[in-house]
C-alpha cells in the first residue's frame, strides 16, 4: 500500500499542475496580459459618482469634470522643462519632485503629475500636448457642491494614498476616493465601476490597436445616486442657527430612525475641498485645534447630558418600582449627602415626578436614583442593574448607524467604580450626581437624540441612519430592525406628562410654539478645561431635548450649545425653531428667529485665547491656543442642571 500511495500522489499533482497550465495558457490568458504590460498600455474610463440628493428629491451634490496631468516616467523624452513649469505655473523644484516620487512608485505605470486642472488649464495644455512625451490628460469627474452646507454629513473626495493602492486593488495611483460622511460609507455604491481598455504597442512605442480585440475591455458603470433622509431646508437652517456657537444638532424621525438633521458648529462649506486649493485648505481646517471645524462634535463630542438625564433616571426607577408617580420628596434648594457635601437645586417645596420633570428638581432625582441603587443590597449589583437598563437605550455603545465615526460616550458600571475608588467602599451617595446626567456618564448628541427619539416611541427605537434609499437596491435591514427597551412602554406615559408640562408650567416656559404641542428637557451641564495646566471652570453648556407633536411624533431633537449659559437660553429657543421648521415648514416668531440668527458666543470662546488671535476667514472663528476639553468628571459638583 505504501508503495503503491506515493508514485499516485506525484501522479495526481503532475495532472493536477498540467491543467492549470493548460488553463492559464491557453483558455485564461490574463496572466500573460500582466506579463506583457511592458506592450501594453492600460486607459481607465472613469465613471461620473452617484448624485447625492434629500429626502425629498433634491439634488445636494453632482459632479463637474475635471483633468489630471499623468505621468509615465520611463516614456519621458527630451522636455522643455521651463517652458511646461511656466505653462502649468508651478516650479523646477516642485517638478523635480513630483518626478521623482512619481518614479518611486513606478516607472512604468501612469502616476498623477498634477491633479484636478480646471477647463482653461486643461486647453491650454492640451494644445501643447504633443510637446511632452511621457505625459497625457486623464479626464476624472469631482464633486460639484449645490449647496453650501453639510460638509460633515457629504464629507469629501480625495485621491488614495499607497496603504489604500495596498489594500485594495481595485485602486491605482491618482484614484480619488471618499472620506467622511456619507462619501465614505457609501463608496462603493457612488463611486461605480471603472472602465478599462488595453492599448497593443508596437516597438517604436505607438499605439496599434486594441489588445486581443477588446476582449479584456470593460465599460464603465456610472456610481448610483443615493438619497439622504436628511431634509435640506432643516438642515441648512441648523447650520444658520448655530453661526457663531459652537455644539451640534441631530434631529431624527423617530417613526423610521431616519436623521433629518445633523449639524455641527462651527462648519465650512464643502466646496472649498474641491479642486488644487483642496490640501491647502483642508490642511487650515485641520490645523484650527480651536474651533475645529473637520469635527463632527453630533457624533464624536462626549458631553455630560446634564438634565436631560433625569428622563432616564425617572423611567428607570419606575422600572425597578422604587418610586410611583405620587412619590414625593421635599427640596430646600438643594440636596445635603455625603459628608457636607451639598448638590444645588433652584427649586424648592414638594417635588413629585410631574413637577419634579417640569421644574427639574435635583433633589427629586438624587433621591429617586439613590432608591434605585440601594434596592439591592450591593451599590454594585444596583448600578449594574441601572446601567443595563440605560444600555437599552443605546447608551455607552458605538450605535451602528451609517456614518464612519463616532464615539461610544462613557456608561459608567461597578467596575469603573472599582477602579475609581480601590481598597474602599463607594455607595450611592459617592455616585449620586450621575443622577442628574453629572457624574461619569458622557453622551454624545445622537445619543441624546436617540434617547428622546426612543421617550417619544414610549419605549423603541430604530438604529439612526442618513440613508433613505439607494437606486436599485435595499437598505441595510439593520435599519428596519425595531430596538424595545427594558423599561416597559406603561411607565412612558407619566413621564412625558411631565415632559409636556416642562413647555406649559416649567422651565421652557415661554418657548412654546402654537398649534404644536411639544415635550421637552431643559439641560445646563458645568463645563470645565486644563488651560496651562491648570482645571478652569468655564461657562456652563446649554441644553435642550424634545420631541414634537406628543402623540404620532415626527421629530426628536437634541441641541447641545457649548458655553450657552442655560438651556433655555440658547438650545431651547434653536430647538423650538428646528421644530417649527419641520412642522410648519416656517417661522411665525420673527424676533426669536433674529435673536437666535444673530446672536453669537464667540466673545465666551475668544475669553481665553491671547490678545492677538489669527482670524480664519474660512469658518469666521478666532484661532489661536489649545483649550483641551477635561474628560474626568467630578461625582460629587455643586450643581444646577435646569
Amino acid at each position: 500500500m505504501r508503495k503503491v500511495l506515493l508514485p499516485t500522489i506525484i501522479f495526481i499533482a503532475t495532472i493536477l499542475l498540467v491543467i492549470r497550465l493548460f488553463y492559464l495558457q491557453v483558455i485564461n490568458d490574463t496572466f500573460k496580459l500582466k506579463s506583457d504590460n511592458n506592450a501594453i498600455k492600460i486607459n481607465y474610463d472613469y465613471p461620473e459618482r452617484g448624485y447625492i440628493y434629500d429626502r425629498n428629491g433634491t439634488l445636494l451634490v453632482a459632479n463637474q469634470p475635471s483633468y489630471d496631468i499623468m505621468v509615465i516616467p520611463k516614456d519621458i523624452k527630451k522636455l522643455d522643462t521651463v517652458e511646461f513649469c511656466s505653462l502649468l505655473n508651478i516650479t523646477k523644484e516642485d517638478f523635480l519632485k513630483t518626478i521623482v516620487k512619481c518614479k518611486v512608485y513606478s516607472p512604468r505605470l501612469p502616476s498623477v503629475f498634477l491633479p484636478q486642472l480646471n477647463k482653461r488649464e486643461y486647453a491650454a495644455f492640451q494644445e501643447k500636448q504633443r510637446k511632452f512625451e511621457g505625459f497625457y490628460i486623464q479626464k476624472r469627474a469631482l464633486r460639484d457642491y449645490q449647496v453650501a452646507f453639510g460638509a460633515n454629513v457629504f464629507g469629501f473626495i480625495t485621491q488614495v494614498n499607497e496603504k489604500i493602492i495596498e489594500g485594495n486593488k481595485y485602486y491605482n495611483s491618482g484614484d480619488l476616493i471618499g472620506r467622511q460622511g456619507v462619501e465614505e460609507s457609501y463608496e462603493e455604491v457612488l463611486r461605480g465601476v471603472k472602465g478599462v481598455k488595453y492599448i497593443q504597442k508596437d516597438k517604436y512605442n505607438r499605439d496599434i490597436g486594441s489588445y486581443k480585440e477588446g476582449r479584456y475591455d470593460t465599460i464603465a458603470q456610472q456610481g448610483k445616486d443615493i438619497n439622504l433622509s436628511i431634509d435640506a431646508e432643516l438642515q441648512k437652517y441648523g447650520e444658520e442657527l448655530m453661526i457663531n456657537k459652537r455644539g451640534g444638532i441631530v434631529a431624527i424621525d423617530p417613526k423610521s430612525g431616519e436623521i433629518l438633521a445633523l449639524v455641527t458648529a462651527p462648519s465650512y462649506d464643502p466646496s472649498i475641498l474641491v479642486g488644487r486649493q483642496r490640501s491647502r485648505n483642508y490642511t487650515m481646517l485641520y490645523h484650527d485645534s480651536i474651533a475645529k471645524p473637520l469635527y463632527d462634535r453630533g457624533l464624536l463630542a462626549e458631553y455630560t447630558p446634564g438634565s436631560p438625564f433625569k428622563i432616564l433616571t425617572g423611567l428607570v426607577a419606575l422600572q425597578e418600582g422604587v418610586i410611583d408617580e405620587e412619590t414625593s420628596f421635599v427640596c430646600h434648594h438643594g440636596f445635603s449627602y455625603a459628608r457636607g457635601r451639598f448638590m444645588k437645586c433652584h427649586d424648592s417645596g414638594v417635588s413629585k415626578l410631574h413637577n419634579g420633570f417640569y421644574n427639574s428638581c435635583n433633589t427629586y432625582f438624587a433621591n429617586v436614583y439613590m432608591k434605585t441603587i440601594n434596592k439591592y443590597v450591593k451599590p454594585s449589583d444596583g448600578v449594574d442593574i441601572w446601567s443595563k437598563h440605560l444600555k437599552s437605550f443605546g447608551l455607552g455603545q458605538f450605535m451602528g448607524y451609517d456614518l464612519p465615526t463616532g464615539r461610544k460616550g462613557n456608561l459608567p458600571t461597578s467596575k469603573t467604580y472599582k477602579k475609581m475608588y480601590p481598597g474602599w467602599g463607594w455607595d450611592s451617595k459617592t455616585i449620586v450626581s450621575n443622577a442628574i446626567g453629572q457624574g461619569e456618564v458622557l453622551m454624545t448628541p445622537i445619543q441624546l437624540a436617540n434617547m428622546i427619539a426612543t421617550v417619544a416611541n414610549r419605549g423603541y427605537y430604530y438604529t439612526p441612519h442618513i440613508i433613505k434609499k439607494i437606486e436599485g437596491q435595499k437598505i441595510d435591514k439593520k435599519f428596519t430592525t425595531k430596538h424595545v427597551t427594558t423599561v416597559n412602554k406603561k411607565y412612558f406615559e407619566p413621564v412625558i406628562s411631565g415632559l409636556f408640562d416642562v413647555y406649559n408650567l416649567g422651565t421652557a416656559h415661554g418657548l412654546n410654539v402654537e398649534g404644536i404641542d411639544i415635550c421637552g428637557k431643559t439641560g445646563t451641564a458645568e463645563n470645565y478645561a486644563k488651560i496651562n495646566g491648570k482645571r478652569v471652570k468655564l461657562q456652563d453648556h446649554s441644553i435642550f431635548v424634545a420631541f414634537a407633536p406628543k402623540d404620532n411624533p415626527k421629530i426628536a431633537i437634541a441641541v447641545f450649545v457649548e458655553n450657552g449659559y442655560w438651556g433655555a437660553r440658547w438650545a431651547g429657543p434653536i430647538t423650538s425653531l428646528m421644530i417649527e421648521k419641520y412642522v410648519k415648514k416656517k417661522i411665525t416668531r420673527k424676533d426669536l428667529e433674529k435673536r437666535m440668527l444673530e446672536g453669537s458666543l464667540q466673545g465666551e470662546y475668544n475669553k481665553y485665547l491671547p490678545k492677538k488671535p489669527e482670524e480664519d476667514t474660512l469658518i469666521n472663528v478666532k484661532v489661536a491656543s489649545k483649550i483641551k476639553p477635561e474628560i474626568k468628571k467630578d461625582t460629587t459638583k455643586k450643581v444646577i442642571g435646569n
